[in-house]
């Protein structure tokens, strides 16, 4: 079998894209350079490098236009002020005695539902520090207990990432997130234990500059808020449960539509939708520039050779789906980048070593999630900047949200050893 581009080239585009990206270049244009010289290195000339990225990114329109359209759901959820009552009544239910596991559970079903992970820590924020100032937390255990309840939700959510995956693997949605629903169980209850913890150590306490002073919102009724993601839900599991495809094209946008209706704000419904596409666009451009690089490595040996080092160790190729996941996810500190690219470069080497293609999602997936917020991304800056923390302070909670990530990970990884 003969292949496009070498092994060394696939890795000196990649290193360079992420050297880029960590000196703050445009994360796309990154990837795309990163391609285009790797390509030319690994030997493929001008034409076939760019022929060979033309057709990466190709791979990705799917992904892309289903992202596109997931952004009407989530600016429904936002506009509508939806996903804050449904995060308000999670915690009000579960009450300040028990204030970080309701800040964590708020914020794993905002992700959830189909509210992207930041967002979704935005959207909790002012709710989880203003009852952290009620019960005397400081802003670490707070946003720890966000950004865990976070990364629980995502690697069950119909987000960006878990749809790029199960493209790139052809596997259902709704079986890819049910799949890493005991990872996310696990990850919430680390998250907790370790906010717990962080409580009782040193850390900036939360301050009257931290809240939210805004005037009071008119929010909807619960069940009116709740509406719109039970009939995704419901939607997404018509093809598991009784053979009916209703691709997610069309679910997550009707469940933005019923957002809006059952809200009342039907009338609004094209805001929501511009809120929504400015969301989703700068994800569906990185992913453009995620399949340039992901096309190069997919025509390397880079692949081949990572199952024949993983042989000469005498390890599992299994174990390529959440190491990939893990370094695709720190390089681009970004999940749905790191689990696109890991994906899309290893599912075929994966599904020809025998590893269940539903199993290998879930292990990058939840991989993805293990260092994914390092400070060249935009995640870091995001959340730090919600609770008005210091770069020092924000750093110091990496090491604990990798534990969260790392949790969900072995608890994949041991499933899939298992058999389920």
């Amino acid at each position: 079998m003969t292949y496009e581009f070498t092994t060394l080239g696939a890795i000196i585009g990649l290193i360079l894209a992420i050297v880029l990206i960590i000196y703050k270049v445009q994360p796309a244009y990154s990837l795309i350079f990163g391609a285009l010289i790797g390509g030319l290195i690994g030997g493929g000339g001008l034409v076939g490098t760019v022929a060979t990225m033309l057709v990466g990114a190709q791979g990705m329109m799917s992904s892309v236009l289903r992202i596109l359209t997931s952004g009407i759901l989530a600016g429904a959820l936002i506009k509508t002020g939806a996903a804050e009552k449904i995060a308000e009544v999670i915690v009000a239910k579960l009450g300040e005695k028990q204030a970080i596991f309701a800040i964590t559970i708020a914020t794993t079903i905002i992700c959830a539902v189909g509210v992207f992970i930041d967002i979704s820590v935005i959207t909790v924020a002012p709710i989880g520090l203003a009852i952290g100032a009620k019960a005397g937390f400081n802003k670490p255990c707070i946003l720890l207990a966000m950004i865990g309840g976070g990364k629980a939700g995502n690697i069950i959510s119909p987000n960006p990432n878990t749809i790029a995956i199960s493209e790139a693997f052809g596997v259902d949605l709704t079986s890819l997130m049910y799949k890493n629903l005991i990872p996310a169980l696990f990850a919430i209850i680390v998250t907790v234990i370790l906010a717990s913890f962080l409580k009782k150590t040193a850390g900036s306490p939360i301050t009257e500059r931290d809240l939210d002073d805004k005037e009071e919102k008119d929010l909807p009724s619960f069940l009116a808020a709740i509406c719109g993601p039970l009939v995704v839900v419901i939607l997404l599991a018509l093809r598991p449960l009784a053979g009916i495809a209703i691709d997610p094209l069309i679910a997550l946008p009707i469940g933005g539509f019923v957002c809006a209706l059952a809200t009342g704000q039907i009338k609004h419904f094209k805001e929501h939708t511009d809120y929504g596409i400015s969301k989703v666009i700068g994800v569906s451009i990185l992913l453009i520039g995620t399949g340039t690089i992901a096309g190069i490595i997919k025509a390397s040996n880079l692949q081949y050779d990572m199952i024949n080092l993983l042989n000469a160790l005498n390890m599992p190729a299994f174990i390529l789906a959440p190491l990939a996941g893990i370094l695709m996810g720190g390089a681009t500190a970004s999940t749905t980048a790191g689990a696109t690219i890991a994906s899309q470069t290893f599912a075929s080497t994966l599904t020809a070593a025998g590893v269940n293609p539903l199993s290998s999602g879930a292990m990058i997936h939840t991989g993805a999630t293990v260092i994914d917020s390092l400070p060249h991304g935009s995640f870091f800056h995001a959340t730090g900047g919600v609770a008005n923390m210091s770069i020092k302070e924000r750093l110091k909670l990496i090491p604990y949200e990798a534990c969260v990530g790392l949790t969900s990970t072995i608890v994949a990884v041991i499933l899939y050893l298992i058999g389920f």
